[in-house]
This record gives C-alpha cells, sequence and structure tokens, in this order.
C-alpha cells in the first residue's frame, strides 16, 4: 500500500505558560528548566506560518532515490564525514517539495527507508537552515516521535524545548503542538513518550478555559490511546468530555470503534456502536469500512456477510474502500489475482472457485457496485477510473465493468462513446515508482480476454481503444 503523510497546519492565537519535556519518563510530573536555544531561530521567536501546509509522501523521487542509495553507501563505509557532506549538498540542490518529501519518508513508520531514519534528524537539521523553511508542529513532532524511539533522548529534549520555548505564550498552539505529539507517538508506537505527551496534554486540557482547546485535546487523547490499543480509557475520556460540559463527536465514537474491532472484541465493538447510536450519530460508510476492516483482520467472514447485510438493508453506500476491506479479507479470491494464468473472466466463473462466505462477499460487492462514482459515460468518451483501488477492487471492477460495457453498447439506450478509456496508472503513486500491480493485472486480463484495446501511446497509464471497435468485440 502507498503511505500517506499529510501536514496540515490551521493558524490560531492565545498561549500558556512554557513546557518542558520530561526526560526522565515520570508520567505525572515535569522538569522545571530553561528552555535551550535551537537550530538557527532565537528562542521566543516564530517565523510566520503558512496558514495551510499539506504535504503527501508516497513514491520517492528519483533524485531522493539516488540520495538516498548514495547516504545507504556511505553508511555501509562508515564514512560519517560523507554522510554529512551528501546531506548537505541534497539540501542546497533540492527544492522544498523534493527535500520534505526524503524527510517524509525517513520519518514514516510505513518507509521502506526505515534503516537510514536514523539520519532524519541531521536532514531535518540542514532543511532548517534553507530559506524557504517554516517551522510545522506536525512535522517536528513527527521527528520528535521517531527520536524517541530510536532512544535519541538529548536530540529529543533539545527539540522539544525548543519547540515549546516559540509557543509558551500561545496556548492554543502550545495544546495543538502536544496534540501532534500524542498522535505522532501513538503512530510509532512509543509508550514512554506517547504517556509523557498525554499527561501534559491532560494537564493542558484540565488548565484550560477555551472549548477549543478542550475539543481538539480530548480528541486527540482518544485518538491516541484508541491507537495504542487501549480503548477502554478512551472510554472513559468520552465520560470526562461531557463531565467537562464537551459533546463528544462522531470522530470519538468512531476511533473507539474501531480499536475494539482491531483488538478483536467483537462484542465490545458493537457495544460502542450502540452507545454512538444513542449518542445520535447514524452508522455510516466511514463506520463501516471500519468495522469490515476490523473484522478481516482476525478472519471473520461469517461476520462481515452480515454485516454487509446490515448495511444493504440499512440502505448505508458501498464505497471503494468498501471494496479494498472485504476483498484484501479473503484468501482464496488474493491468491486468485496473484496467480495471472488463474484468472476468470466474469464474476460467475470468479464464484464458482470460492468457498461460501468468500462466494458470498463477493455477490453481496456485485450488487452494490461502485461503477456509478467510477465510470464516465459520455459521446466523447467512456472512462472507467482505478485509481485508489487496491489490486481485488481492481480485478472485481474490471469484471462488473466488461458485463456493464457489453449491456450499455447492446441495448442501444446510451450513445456510443467515441472512444473507451481505462484509467489505471503507471506507478508513479506506487510504493516501488513505476511498477504498477493494478497495470500489469489489467494488461494480463486485457490479453485473456482478447481485448482491442492498448496502452496510450500519449499516457502510458491508460488503455484505449475506438468505441466502435469495443462494441464489436463485446457485441
Amino acid at each position: 500500500m502507498v503511505a500517506y503523510l499529510r501536514y496540515q497546519l490551521t493558524l490560531v492565537t492565545t498561549l500558556n505558560a512554557p513546557c518542558t519535556w520530561n526526560h526522565q519518563r515520570r508520567r505525572h510530573s515535569h522538569c522545571q528548566q530553561s528552555p535551550v536555544p535551537f537550530l538557527s531561530q532565537p528562542p521566543g521567536t516564530l517565523k510566520k506560518l503558512s496558514s495551510k501546509w499539506m504535504f503527501e509522501c508516497s513514491a520517492l523521487s528519483k533524485q531522493g532515490e539516488r540520495f538516498f542509495s548514495s547516504l545507504a553507501n556511505a553508511r555501509a563505509t562508515g564514512d560519517t564525514s560523507a554522510t554529512n557532506r551528501l546531506i548537505k549538498k541534497f539540501v542546497a540542490a533540492s527544492p522544498k517539495s523534493v527535500a520534505l518529501d526524503a524527510l517524509s519518508h525517513l520519518l514514516s513508520p510505513h518507509s521502506s527507508y526505515h534503516h537510514l531514519s536514523s539520519l532524519a534528524f541531521p536532514l531535518y537539521l540542514k532543511i532548517t537552515d534553507t530559506q524557504w523553511f517554516d517551522w510545522n508542529p506536525k512535522l517536528v513532532a513527527n521527528l520528535a516521535a521517531l527520536l524517541d524511539k530510536q532512544g535519541q533522548q538529548k536530540e529529543l529534549a533539545t527539540l522539544i524545548s525548543d519547540s515549546t520555548s516559540k509557543l509558551q505564550l500561545r496556548e492554543r498552539d502550545l495544546a495543538l503542538f502536544y496534540c501532534n505529539l500524542v498522535e505522532s507517538h501513538s503512530k510509532q508506537n512509543s509508550i514512554g513518550g506517547f504517556d509523557d505527551c498525554l499527561a501534559r496534554l491532560t494537564e493542558l486540557v484540565h488548565n484550560s478555559n477555551s472549548v477549543y482547546v478542550k475539543r481538539q485535546g480530548y480528541k486527540s487523547m482518544i485518538s491516541g490511546l484508541c491507537e495504542m490499543g487501549r480503548p477502554r480509557e478512551a472510554e472513559e475520556l468520552i465520560d470526562e468530555m461531557r463531565g467537562k460540559g464537551v459533546k463528544p463527536s462522531v470522530f470519538e465514537f468512531r476511533c473507539i470503534v474501531h480499536a475494539h474491532g482491531r483488538l478483536g472484541l467483537f462484542e465490545e465493538m458493537q457495544r460502542s456502536l450502540v452507545q454512538m447510536e444513542s449518542a445520535g450519530f447514524e452508522i455510516d460508510t466511514i463506520c463501516s469500512n471500519m468495522i469490515l476492516s476490523s473484522y478481516g483482520v482476525h478472519n471473520a467472514l461469517p461476520e462481515m456477510v452480515l454485516f454487509l447485510k446490515k448495511m444493504k438493508d440499512l440502505a448505508i453506500p458501498f464505497s471503494l474502500r468498501t471494496f479494498n476491506s472485504v476483498l484484501n479479507s479473503c484468501p482464496t479470491f488474493m491468491s486468485v489475482i496473484q496467480n495471472s494464468n488463474a484468472y476468470p473472466i466474469s464474476i460467475q466463473e470468479l464464484i464458482e472457485i470460492l468457498s461460501g462466505d468468500e462466494a458470498m462477499l463477493v455477490e453481496a460487492l456485485a450488487g452494490f457496485s461502485v461503477l456509478e462514482e467510477t465510470m464516465k459515460w459520455n459521446a466523447l468518451e467512456a472512462k472507467l477510473d482505478l485509481h485508489g483501488m487496491h489490486l481485488g477492487s481492481a480485478y472485481l471492477i474490471m469484471l462488473l465493468w466488461v458485463e456493464e460495457m457489453r449491456k450499455r453498447l447492446s441495448s442501444g439506450n446510451y450513445v456510443i462513446p467515441a472512444e473507451i478509456t481505462v484509467v489505471c496508472g503507471s506507478g508513479k503513486h506506487s510504493s516501488i515508482r513505476g511498477e504498477s500491480p493494478v497495470k500489469q493485472m489489467v494488461k494480463e486480463m486485457m490479453v485473456k480476454l482478447r481485448s482491442p484495446m492498448r496502452i496510450d501511446r500519449k499516457n502510458i497509464g491508460c488503455f484505449i481503444a475506438k468505441g466502435a471497435v469495443v462494441k464489436e468485440w463485446l457485441c
């Protein structure tokens, strides 16, 4: 799967007392020490922050790949000075997006470059010297969580001290920074760092008169506890929120439902669903996908079948994520699509080779096709877009698409498009740049179906053919 890191900062105002990092891991007390100057900015100053910073990390850029390859070679020889020179040269020669993209890969717990993650801090330091650098709490929180996980306590203490000194008079910003820290530590599964930040955020929330601070603080604490596999503590915070006059949102309930589900505590998950509905929130597609993925993690296919029927009864729409969650949990189905020689070329053929529960799941998904949101049809073009689909979902959608195309082209009720297009991507956003499993699967299906559709010369991530030619093929 593609790993995504999203950084978003919304400016806020107001402040609180200075905060320091609990270097000794005392959960409910904090050392009182003077903030330590850090980086090129003096304590107490803060560069103007952009009102919105969105950054995504998918496949590493080619420039980043070359950089990491050189770093790996330098690390292998133990040449520290060469490593530092490479970092300095890379940052100086790279635009902002490329440098931050490389840093995000080193910070991500899902990165394939974790063997180089110890270089994230030196890379960050060099980035802070650039003219385009803007201090960002989400970025710093991710770095702090990584340093804590790596046991780099000295660097961690300096980073936190510098960061909190910038925010010591801004209550909202300080609280949001600790919200980011709680979330980042939970994603890194750093127990000590998480508990320290949780204790500090709890203190900020309890001492604040701001409803905004309380709401955001509880949201992050509940989300973090659920991510750490502690949903019962999160439920206690729900009660605490109500006692403080802060109404829980659907987000908090979804986190608790999903946390129970991931742990296989299905009775508790159902109880949380009842509580969510009692609070006035309906079970929607997002919540349903969380439940389905939870069943899938524990191979609870019969429960998944029953829940899909419940979704049908409640008229809860299916989404691409619904397809992804269900099909990724079907072992026989997944083994079929991993063997290109065994591709069934129709829904009926596919169902015949699946077991009882898997067959029912595929039938349920086929009955609620998402083609309407993935396929466009007009006189100029009929286009199927497979972006966002995992391999299994793309395969099933392709089978459904062939049936739907045959039906429309032969009915006489639809205009024949001038061109037919299937968009599968070229691997730009795959975990390995340039390798698209979906494109390879579509290509093999086209060959097996003897389709006239061919790779577009102008866009290698698409298969195209004239509408009249496709009609002749299918009808």
